[in-house]
């Protein structure tokens, strides 16, 4: 076992973790004074701040540092004012042109090293929400040049972008207000979260179905203490041997949390998922937590008597109607001291995490030595996921720290707990021992990171299956050439937007690219305004100017230039965003660009182009065609291509075929014995074209042309093998190709799931063969909610599912019409479902 250097870690919160809570244990924080719904101030405004700072800049304070330490050594009230004013100072200056800053901190002799990017979210119904994102950095904190504050805070509900910006304001100057900053961190921020959220209560925002979560770190020399009320994270990486490992500074506060689940029980919550509350699933057995993931569908918070409000987080600030179920704002706290093996942290909002692992996202940040393209990197990836798995995007923030030049350990002595915690703060946790204390007390505590699609998407893939619905790329117009293609992806070769892409998508990407011929003095793209198109340079010379604040007034600075020799690409967040831009860029000389326009970049991703044609072509297979769309997705990520070029032998009588090949491009000729075609499972070998005779064939052998879109070898998926086969390739061809092994380690044997099919199907048909007329609809009605169990779905749309539901005790398995309208649902799950089952015909 390796050792290793172990600092003291505290983790504190106001309830004891893991322990179980009474009403009278929580007392007036879980009870608003009043429960009424506030009325919406609708003359609000709902734009959503990028980021607030504290300028660092010498000319903003004329206090020198002996007079900064004066002052904190009396703890004058107007040291405290002071601090407030420098966050009021928003720096309208914008990132140096390597993406990051820098700030030094004294007492430790190192360098903090940060950037940060939020990305809006993409709704589909509703192209203009606002980003409810919202973050800060402050450097310095106060007037304390060791003191330094990173806060991400994730806003929701109608009012969601207002309570993240009021919070993210408030909470600042409640910490900086408070008497024991200076002496005592963790006191100081736990009264700030509280005190916050009192104040958010008695403002006319209406934060009744509203609020935000918070995730804040406040570095203080080489401790780091870090508040968390919510589900967004904060991680820090950890050095161990060659490996660097995650290791979690917050508990994501959700009801995945054993803790959490029995404590807001105890305060009137139900917890139940949509598919609980809407009768799909049985709401007496707690149906998440057993498998991998949740489908997009996890334990919510609900009013003992109502739909409402379906929180998927058990802490927040706001939220007061949740408030009264146990959804409150203390947060749990905890102090790291850091060490020369902590060689950076990251803060990100839950759209990070919903499909990355801590883990994964560390590797991310490792890659990269600068924090911007760590933070680049960190957004595209989560974007390109959730975009895989759902319709829609959340909105996702991650702010990225580097910890350079840390070297040794503290000096003086140590910390002593008791020191530092004072009441009534009740509950310290310190472990000691060989390995991290965090990875056991906090890594393992956070659920995993989400693979599944959810029932939107799945609903959307069946639908353009169905309908042919899929995006379809723009001609292109201008052809080609090959160095101009070969330029291109070169380019693109590295870029962290477009490194997971397929080949197919790679291709349909090259096509979209379109050419722009620019002249001296052309403006490609102008600061402050809306731009929608990435940009490979072909040829030419371009400037990258911003405008930035100075002591002369706006002046105008080149910040980078671009050339066709460096593969220069710019406006890789225009894909994503629709915000203003930072910066301007001019031709300098003539030349070429080639643009990527944002709704074709999306189209790429969201149609899943690639994948939706592997489906269709997986659908083609008769073996395959019972598989649920889900299964059928698991089964197209395990595809592989393979190319052949003409004439080439694909397999032979002597090699044998190993996998089902689905033909993507060209043709197949396929010699077999004719005895073959007596073999149920090898359908594929009959000519795809019904007017060929094989009668014209002479001798034992046949021979049969597969075309584009067909497919052979199915049998191999049940362990069949045939001889006497030989494939060669007509001209060039590429296959879609399916090993049994890849198929067995994501949806299982394929006998096993035919007689599992054969099963579902028989029931049924046995069960009301000759009964259907003994049925007496009017005694669904006096059937119990518990006693319905939803089997299967046959058909699903945005609105409704039909399905089989078996009434458990008397045999019968009825179809059903459910409709679905979620948090809009007025009836509650009972009566929809039994008034639904008198449909039944």
């Amino acid at each position: 076992m390796k050792h290793l250097t172990i600092s003291k870690t505290i983790i504190v919160s106001r309830f004891l973790m893991g322990c179980v809570y009474s009403r009278a244990c929580i007392g007036e924080i879980c009870v608003p004074k009043d429960g009424r719904v506030k009325e919406p101030q609708r003359g609000r405004t709902n734009a959503a701040e990028i980021a607030v700072f504290s300028s660092t800049s010498s000319n903003e304070g004329e206090e020198t540092r002996d007079q900064i330490h004066s002052q904190l050594s009396l703890n004058l009230p107007g040291d405290r004012e002071l601090g407030i004013t420098r966050l009021s100072r928003v720096s309208s200056q914008f990132l140096p042109a390597d993406g990051s800053r820098a700030v030094k901190v004294p007492s430790g002799n190192y360098e903090l090293k940060y950037s940060y990017l939020s990305q809006r979210g993409y709704y589909p119904d509703a192209l203009d929400k606002a980003n409810q994102d919202s973050f800060c950095i402050h450097t310095p904190f106060g007037t304390n040049p060791d003191d330094h504050f990173f806060g991400v805070f994730d806003g929701h509900g109608e009012f969601g972008a207002e309570c993240s910006q009021f919070v993210k304001r408030k909470l600042c100057e409640n910490l900086l207000r408070s008497n024991k900053f200076h002496v005592d961190a963790i006191e100081a921020c736990h009264a700030a979260y509280l005190t916050t959220n009192t104040q958010l209560h008695a403002d006319s925002l209406d934060d009744s179905m509203s609020g935000t979560t918070a995730i804040t770190v406040l570095v203080r020399g080489r401790k780091i203490y870090v508040a968390n009320s919510g589900d967004s994270r904060a991680v820090i990486a950890e050095k161990r041997g060659k490996e660097i490992v995650a290791v979690d500074l917050s508990i994501d506060q959700t009801p995945f949390r054993v803790d959490e689940l029995e404590r807001v029980k105890l305060c009137g919550a139900r917890v139940l998922t949509l598919d609980q509350i809407e009768g799909l699933k049985n709401p007496d057995v707690q149906c998440w937590g057993t498998e991998e993931g949740d489908d997009g569908d996890p334990p919510r918070l609900w009013v003992p008597n109502g739909m409402y409000p379906g929180t998927a987080f058990t802490r927040s600030i706001g939220d007061s109607i949740a408030e009264t179920i146990g959804v409150v704002a203390n947060p749990e706290i905890v102090m790291l001291e850091l060490t020369e093996d902590h060689p950076f942290f990251v803060l990100a909002s839950d759209g990070v995490f919903e499909f990355l692992s801590s883990q994964t996202v560390v590797d991310m940040v490792a890659k990269h030595n600068d924090p911007r393209d760590a933070c680049a990197a960190i957004v595209a990836e989560s974007y390109r996921l959730w975009l895989q798995y759902e319709t829609r995007t959340d909105d996702i923030t991650v702010i990225v720290v580097h910890i350079n030049g840390l070297a040794g350990q503290a000096g003086g002595e140590s910390a002593n707990p008791a020191s530092i915690l004072r009441p009534p703060v009740p509950q310290v946790s310190e472990a000691t021992g060989s390995e991290s204390p965090l990875a056991f007390s906090l890594s393992s505590r956070n659920q995993q990171a989400r693979h599944d699609l959810s029932r939107a998407r799945l609903r959307a893939i069946e639908s353009s299956l169905e309908k042919g619905q899929i995006w379809v790329p723009p001609p292109p117009a201008h052809r080609k050439t090959w160095e101009e293609e070969a330029h291109i992806e070169r380019a693109l070769h590295d870029h962290f937007l477009f490194r997971k892409l397929t080949d197919s998508q790679r291709h349909v990407l090259l096509d979209c690219m379109q050419r722009i011929e620019v002249q001296p003095g052309d403006t490609v793209v102008k600061q402050g305004g809306e731009g929608d198109c990435f940009y490979v340079v072909g040829s030419g010379e371009f400037e990258v100017l911003a405008t930035q604040e100075d002591k002369n007034g706006a002046v105008p600075r080149v910040l980078q230039r671009y050339t066709a020799d460096k593969l220069s690409s710019f406006g890789e967040l225009a894909l994503m965003y629709n915000k203003p831009l930072q910066a301007s860029v001019l031709a300098v000389t003539s030349g070429t660009l080639w643009a990527l326009k944002r709704e074709d970049f999306r189209g790429i991703l969201m149609s899943e182009f690639s994948n939706l044609s592997s489906l269709k072509l997986l659908r083609s297979v008769n073996l395959l065609s019972r598989l649920t769309i889900l299964q059928l997705s698991h089964v197209a990520d395990s595809l592989f291509e393979v190319s052949f070029s003409n004439g080439q032998t694909i397999f032979n009588k002597n090699e044998g075929l190993s996998a089902l090949h689905i033909i993507q491009k060209g043709q197949v000729r396929i010699t077999f014995d004719r005895d073959l075609l007596s073999s149920p499972n090898v359908c594929s070998l009959k000519s795809d074209n019904p007017n060929e005779d094989d009668d014209q064939q002479t001798g034992k052998d046949l021979s049969v042309e597969k075309t584009e879109g067909s497919y052979f070898g199915e049998w191999t998926l049940l362990g069949e093998q045939m001889g006497s086969l030989t494939a060669v390739a007509v001209g060039d061809v590429m296959c879609a190709v399916l090993t049994k092994e890849k198929f067995d380690s994501v949806v299982g044997p394929l006998t096993k799931l035919s007689q599992d099919d054969q099963k579902i199907r028989d029931y049924p048909l046995d069960a009301t063969k000759d009964s259907s007329k003994e049925i007496d609809i009017s005694s669904l009605a006096k059937v119990s909610f518990t006693q319905l169990e939803w089997r299967t779905s046959l058909y699903s749309t945005d609105c409704s599912e039909i399905g089989l539901v078996l009434v458990r005790d008397s045999g019968w398995l009825y179809l059903c019409i459910y409709f679905s309208s979620h948090f809009k649902l007025k009836k509650d799950a009972f009566s929809c479902v039994t008034s639904l089952g008198s449909t039944v015909n």
